[in-house]
């Protein structure tokens, strides 16, 4: 049997810092006091998506790629990666503040974790008023600089901070000092790998009482100590068109908004297309069968799809689209 569009089963962690709208804004069930992430598509070893759809209902998403191989990810996708699939997909929601975090690229992460560096986007879904987001810095600083301002707890003070905005786009990159504040709510785009290092945390105790783990001798070597003047992306999108927001080496990804029947060739696409819905529901129609799409849902387009119909459903949507070039 043909593939066809996949959904996941949501996977839902209890964070210290999570909230509640990701069951009351995105529709997630799930029975965490405080859910701060739901991992749409996973292959992290330990949380390993699981098909919510269809035929292959029950498979996970490596047993998934092990059979059809580059049917599903794409053959340059395959030949790179093997079974393990190459991004992780989230929303994060974000009732208290993160903690202060950078992570390793693949050259680092390889040599210490034997996993992959960690390149990450977001975009902000929601935000209560006065929402703040870190990335990268105020001013120039170098090692020296840096260390000074830690050893003496005014690491903040170097951080450049944005008031969040529905639509904010921000692209970090391994190396860069980052943080989501308390009120965002984001879409994640990373590469599949789950090491971070944890900078600073604001002295919270876990629900054992103890200080969260800090991991500075580690950090210290991953920081990418690059001063920009701006780190938000800036994009102007159009209406029934794709527009480009992000593009790296380990990810594409659009923003398609529409309020008309989009058909979309992929024929010369060698990946697999992730949608995820930010607002609205529509229907993804190939030459086969149908499958409806609501607002919060993630889904996965196997790579020998070729023709697509995006068919919305009362109204405008909001979808990224995700691929690997």
């Amino acid at each position: 049997m043909s593939l066809y569009p996949l959904k996941f089963e949501p996977i839902c962690l209890e964070k210290i810092w999570g909230g509640n709208r990701l069951k009351t804004l995105l529709g997630k069930k799930y029975e965490a006091k405080n859910c701060g992430e739901s991992w749409e598509i996973s292959g992290v070893e330990g949380n390993i998506s699981v098909v919510a759809n269809g035929f292959l209902k029950g498979n996970d998403l490596s047993e998934l790629i092990e059979i059809y191989m580059g049917e599903s990810v794409g053959d340059k996708v395959y030949e790179q990666f093997g079974a393990e699939f190459p991004l992780l997909i989230k929303f994060i929601d974000a009732q208290d503040d993160l903690s202060i975090q950078v992570h390793p690229n693949d050259e680092l992460s390889k040599e210490r974790h034997n996993a992959f560096g960690k390149t990450e986007m977001w975009y902000v879904v929601d935000v209560a008023e006065g929402a703040l987001i870190n990335s990268g810095f105020n001013q120039p600083v170098d090692r020296t600089k840096y260390l000074q301002y830690l050893e003496n707890g005014n690491l903040t003070d170097l951080l450049k901070y944005d008031e969040a905005k529905v639509g904010d786009v921000f692209f970090i990159p391994a190396g860069r000092v980052h943080a989501i504040g308390k009120g965002s709510m984001v879409a994640e785009i990373q590469q599949t790998s789950d090491v971070t290092y944890r900078i600073f945390d604001y002295n919270r105790k876990d629900d054992k009482g103890n200080l969260r783990e800090l991991h500075n001798d580690l950090a210290i070597d991953a920081i990418d100590f690059t001063y920009l003047n701006d780190y938000k992306t800036k994009y102007s999108a159009e209406l029934n068109k794709p527009t480009e927001i992000v593009s790296c080496k380990y990810f594409t990804t659009n923003i398609l908004e529409f309020d008309q029947t989009i058909e979309k060739d992929y024929n010369n696409l060698d990946s697999f297309v992730i949608y995820i819905t930010l607002y609205g529901d529509f229907e993804i129609e190939t030459e086969e069968t149908s499958e409806k799409v609501t607002k919060g849902e993630t889904v996965l387009i196997p790579a020998s799809t070729e023709f697509v119909k995006l068919i919305p459903v009362n109204g405008k949507v909001r979808v990224l689209e995700v691929y690997i070039q």
